[in-house]
């Protein structure tokens, strides 16, 4: 054992304890984190339109700060990237992280002195806790690849700007940097097909045991790397056993990565976001992320299904309950206050207090009333394709409202198949719509009253969905294909890149 790997096992064990002590406290670990907040931005221009100085208790909060999403949050965020000191928290920020907005154009969340270092605590502890529990810790003296956005920044009004993952490019411990591929002027190339050529050049030589992104662009590293050497990536990387990943989920995506490796490997899940550090998955054989709960973020909990009434309620970490779909509200040292950053979360554990990610709160259908969310369009595909021994690249779900012939509407799955053989589209989709039909009574309720048709496959070529990224502006980085939508702009798109194909 090298003395890097020990030295890994002997800190991990520290960071285990560490861990405890917070998450076995979890109502008390909030309320310092709730109390530290209103302290140390009381005198920023933020507090004072919103009397902190009179807030006592989480109810005094609620009364007195609404929840904001980033359009309405701007007028202050808008006075930051101006150069304003002492606005939504104390001074000014270290960085922006530049994020593309939906509806407002490019968005600046900011990085400051104290939230700053809890991204990259977070990163490391979720790999130190993989240590812990599983005694593994030779990889640390191969080779590791982060694929991320670049790390090339820009000056906003004397604050440097950057994307999230390339601003913690610059953070990479020391210990590490020998290890971490690809390298700097690797990473700093834009198009992202030549960077992943670029990264492949510089990978194939190297022991990798460690690979990290977005599990859809790290697919496409896989698939060119196959394409490449003619052989599975478990041969080309024999010690590469540990995949992190983090922005969606990797079940839609395993089989695919099974067959690309060529055997199973380890995986981290990671919650990050430009926003803040939420949460990572501490056990290997457990559901669920591990809430950060001591890391500078008080967080609140709309049920979803009552996020648009006028006055929902805004639960603490004591209040929630297993298996409920919530929108996460969240309070950082960041300055983002009653912030809603747009994913909907639910808890698998309270004991320690552990979340699956569900979805996005505008990433739904309900055309027809149905409520159909990200999650149960992943469960039902992995429930179909899993026993069909189907791989499934990628695929997104949009309602179809105005079929020819006045036929009923109903959902439309676009899929991109991988080499399947003996696919029976029929049968795929008939166990779909039942899967769809277990999980969401709206949606049962639908179909049995002859209001939605069961729902139709359109197979989409080989390379689709990289196209429609490509077509938009959105291939490899941090960029994510939406599970699902509520009306047919993406469809739309996808229906041309398939008459192209044809």
């Amino acid at each position: 054992m090298s003395l890097k790997s020990l030295g890994a096992k002997i800190f991990a064990a520290i960071t285990d304890r560490k861990t405890k002590k917070w998450a076995t406290d979890p109502v008390g670990s909030q309320d310092k984190v709730f109390k530290n907040l209103l302290k140390t931005a009381s005198g920023t221009a933020f507090a004072k339109a919103h009397s902190f100085s009179s807030i006592q208790t989480h109810k005094d909060f609620i009364q007195q700060v609404p929840v904001r999403d980033y359009e309405q949050l701007r007028p202050f965020v808008d006075r930051v990237v101006a150069g304003e000191s002492d606005i939504l928290w104390p001074g000014k920020p270290l960085y922006f992280a530049k994020t593309s907005g939906t509806t407002s154009g490019a968005k600046y969340i900011p990085l400051t002195a104290e939230s700053m270092p809890e991204h990259i605590k977070a990163a490391r502890n979720a790999i130190l806790s993989y240590i812990h529990e599983t005694g593994k810790a030779k990889f640390v003296d191969a080779k590791m690849i982060f694929l991320q956005g670049s790390p090339e920044m820009e000056s906003k009004n004397g604050i440097q700007l950057g994307r999230l993952s390339g601003i913690v490019a610059h953070y990479v411990p020391n210990y590490l940097q020998k290890n971490r591929l690809p390298s700097m002027k690797t990473n700093c190339i834009d198009d992202w097909e030549t960077k992943v050529e670029a990264v492949i050049d510089e990978t194939l030589p190297e022991k990798m045991s460690v690979i990290s992104g977005i599990p859809s662009w790290v697919q496409m590293y896989f698939e060119r790397i196959v394409q490449r050497t003619g052989k599975k990536v478990g041969e080309v990387f024999p010690d590469f056993n540990l995949f992190i990943y983090g922005g969606v989920n990797f079940e839609p995506y395993r089989a695919k990565f099974d067959q690309l490796i060529g055997r199973q490997v380890d995986s981290i899940e990671l919650f990050p976001a430009s926003e803040g550090f939420f949460a990572y998955q501490d056990k290997q054989n457990e559901k669920g992320m591990l809430l950060l709960l001591d890391a500078g973020i008080f967080y609140e909990f709309i049920p979803a299904n009552q996020f648009q009434e006028e006055h929902p309620p805004r639960l603490s970490i004591g209040e929630v309950e297993i298996g409920i779909n919530y929108v996460m509200i969240i309070s950082t040292t960041a300055g983002l206050w009653a912030y809603n950053i747009g994913d909907t979360i639910a808890f698998t554990s309270t004991s320690p207090y552990k979340i699956v990610v569900t979805g996005r709160i505008k990433h739904y259908i309900s055309a027809s009333g149905e409520h159909v969310i990200g999650k149960e369009v992943e469960e039902a595909m992995k429930a179909a394709a899993t026993p069909l021994s189907i791989i499934i690249n990628e695929f997104t779900v949009a309602p179809q409202l105005s079929p020819e012939n006045d036929a009923l509407p109903y959902h439309e799955w676009f899929v991109e198949f991988g080499a399947n053989t003996d696919l029976d589209l029929p049968q795929l989709s008939q166990v779909l719509d039942l899967k769809m039909r277990e999980q969401n009574s709206y949606y049962d309720d639908l179909i049995t009253g002859k209001i939605l048709q069961p729902l139709k496959l359109t197979v989409v070529p080989e390379n689709g969905f990289k196209v429609y990224m490509k077509t938009i502006g959105k291939l490899g980085g941090q960029n994510k294909l939406p599970r699902l939508s509520n009306d047919r702009k993406i469809a739309e798109v996808l229906e041309k890149i398939i008459q192209q194909k044809a």
